[in-house]
């Protein structure tokens, strides 16, 4: 699978987001070589701000209303950030096989936590992740983001600050 490839596909999806003004997340899942869902971040603006319409759930939802049978074990979900505890958890249990995402989420990242701790239906469940990938172009969104003075959603934060600082 050409990991590359597919994360500027998600790349795509975050400067969609970006154009819009939202947080720039972008997410694909990819089945047998094929984009099945594509999402961007949603809700991170506006009178209807949100912490649930994160493009990891949305891609999800599509998955989720797909009307043919797919072995959910073999999707790779490609995200521009490193999916948050609640996208993780959400991963898990929708049976993804494998998380490849682009730059580190110091702030809210859910991948490195350790599952040993948690109850059975998580600690069982072990998904290969890859990280790093196209990183450099992910933090350039996350730059552009964080510098403009109009975009509030996280201003500040443990994120900005580190994003903002490379």
């Amino acid at each position: 699978m050409d990991h590359k490839y597919f994360m500027q596909k998600a790349l795509e999806q975050a400067r969609i987001a970006l154009r819009k003004g939202e947080f720039p997340v972008g997410c694909v899942l990819v089945y047998k070589d094929r984009i099945i869902a594509a999402s961007s971040r949603a809700s991170s603006t506006g009178a209807a701000v949100n912490e649930i319409d994160h493009a990891e759930i949305l891609a999800l939802r599509q998955l989720g209303n797909m009307q043919r049978k797919i072995d959910r074990g073999k999707i790779t979900l490609f995200s521009t950030l490193e999916p948050c505890l609640m996208c993780f958890g959400a991963i898990m249990l929708s049976g993804i096989g494998e998380i490849v995402y682009a730059y580190e989420d110091v702030m809210g990242g859910g991948t490195l936590c350790d599952l040993s701790v948690f109850t059975p239906l998580y600690r069982n469940h072990q998904i290969p992740i890859i990280s790093n990938i196209l990183r450099k172009e992910s933090l350039e969104l996350f730059k552009i983001f964080f510098s403009n003075p109009e975009n509030t959603y996280w201003k500040d934060s443990l994120l900005a600050k580190y994003s903002l600082s490379q």
